[in-house]
């Protein structure tokens, strides 16, 4: 679990299937993201709760710490596919532009390379979704390359273990 001075953060789960679905049935979210089925929720959150169990690192539940609202998501996962590790967030539409994201993101940006053997870490962004480049921006993050992420073109950025940075 993490702590930031506004949030709790910990691991999403089947508990979270009903927010999940509802977080993603907004079309203003899932524009970059997609919509979650109750079925597609079930297995992406199965799926997120066998990285924990496996790598010991996933997605996070993003709440708020005073209230335990569930406000969104946050966290690591492993792609197997690109052989990385991708810092994702997505946030309910009534608390963006708060700092929320950017707030959840470096937490577990912070952790990630505070616990995980990766010299870097990506973050995929579809074209257009100029808000989430501009929290991987605040983090750190440049273009790395571009690639192809279910059918459409993506810009991977990413950001390199502190310790690895040029000076």
């Amino acid at each position: 679990m993490l702590r930031t001075q506004r949030l709790l953060l910990r691991p999403l789960g089947l508990c979270d299937l009903d927010a999940c679905v509802a977080l993603h049935a907004d079309p203003r979210v899932n524009r970059f993201v997609g919509a979650w089925s109750r079925e597609q929720a079930t297995a992406r959150l199965t799926e997120a709760e066998r990285q924990w169990a496996e790598r010991g690192h996933g997605l996070c539940a993003v709440e708020l710490a005073d209230s335990g609202t569930f406000v969104g998501r946050s966290g690591l996962q492993y792609w197997e596919r690109f052989d990385e590790v991708e810092l994702g967030w997505t946030l309910r539409a009534e608390h963006w532009g708060r700092g929320y994201a950017t707030e959840a993101a470096r937490a577990c940006l912070e952790w990630g390379f505070a616990t995980l053997p990766v010299d870097h870490v990506t973050a995929l962004m579809k074209p257009g979704n100029d808000p989430s480049v501009r929290v991987a921006e605040r983090l750190g993050f440049t273009p790395l390359r571009q690639d192809t992420l279910d059918g459409g073109p993506v810009t991977v950025y990413a950001v390199r273990r502190p310790s690895a940075r040029p000076r």
